[in-house]
């Protein structure tokens, strides 16, 4: 499965990465990736048109998107569109950070699974 991750390069400017998640079998119930310890769950709405100017994320997080759009722009100057079901690993936490947009015309839902 892949998921995008944002972080922090070196240069103190935000860059996206692929990466897949490994997963292994577990018989009949099908294939499972390594547990990962979690701090706190969360749900967030946004509207349409709403932008959120550079930033940082406070703590490492996932962020799945459940319905609507939005265009995430790393401190690099690359944008990645996200949509049902897109998983991002936020983890720049320091340096320049990203802006986020949200487009369409239905409100951004997401769900966030902060990290230890």
């Amino acid at each position: 499965m892949k998921i995008i991750r944002l972080y922090t390069g070196l240069d103190n400017h935000s860059y996206f990465e692929d990466i897949e998640v490994p997963f292994d079998p577990k018989g009949p119930l099908g294939l499972f990736s390594e547990p990962i310890g979690a701090k706190a769950v969360f749900f967030r709405e946004i509207p349409p048109g709403y932008i959120y100017p550079w930033h940082n994320v406070v703590c490492r997080e996932y962020v799945v998107t459940l319905d609507g759009q939005a265009e995430i722009e790393a401190g690099s100057g690359e944008k990645r569109r996200f949509g049902k079901g897109d998983v991002l690993l936020a983890e720049d936490l320091t340096g320049k950070g990203h802006q986020t947009r949200a487009i369409g015309r239905k409100p951004w839902r997401q769900i966030f699974v902060t990290l230890p």
